[in-house]
């Protein structure tokens, strides 16, 4: 049995310990959030966070993680709130969304070792894919995030029926040209 953290919560799986870390947090842990893109930690769709280090969850066994934290997308905010996560919001980031758990956690851990990064720090850090070319919103996101040039928070399922939000100037709808 191999025992470790998962999103503060303390787990013990009963896999085998070769179990890559993926297939135990989809399969056992019922934690899809994580993505399984290449199986050779290349892609970096299944990026997760050990012990605060973005990590290739298809490439660490569950017996190698004994006695360590283990963040998720799923554990990285319950309703959106992360700097990343609502930089990728204003940014628009997503395209067909994939990718985008994976390149969240890598961008969330390079922001926490690199409070201040430039663009050749995420060049050179985020090495995950993105099979829409959504990398210039990424960078823009990663460095509004670290500047901490955020949105209005969005409406989460606490918001009551009816309940109007306003939103960033940035996530307003554009309008066209008057004249």
């Amino acid at each position: 049995m191999t025992r470790f953290t998962i999103n503060n919560s303390p787990v013990e799986f009963k896999l085998s310990p070769d179990t890559p870390l993926l297939w135990a947090l989809r399969d056992a842990a019922n934690l899809t959030g994580t993505k399984y893109g290449c199986g050779a930690g290349l892609c970096g769709a299944c990026t997760v966070h050990v012990d605060g280090i973005a990590t290739r969850s298809c490439q660490v066994t569950i017996g190698a993680l004994e006695g360590t934290f283990v963040t998720t997308i799923e554990g990285l905010s319950d309703d959106r709130s992360h700097p990343i996560q609502q930089a990728w919001i204003a940014e628009q980031v997503p395209q067909c969304g994939f990718c985008q758990s994976g390149m969240i956690m890598a961008a969330a851990a390079l922001i926490k070792a690199k409070p201040e990064p430039t663009p050749a720090d995420i060049d050179a850090e985020i090495t995950n894919l993105c099979r829409c070319g959504t990398y210039p919103r990424i960078r823009r996101a990663i460095i509004r995030a670290a500047r901490g040039d955020l949105p209005t928070p969005l409406p989460g399922p606490d918001t009551a029926p009816g309940e109007a939000v306003r939103l960033a100037p940035s996530l307003r709808p554009r309008q066209p040209p008057t004249g």
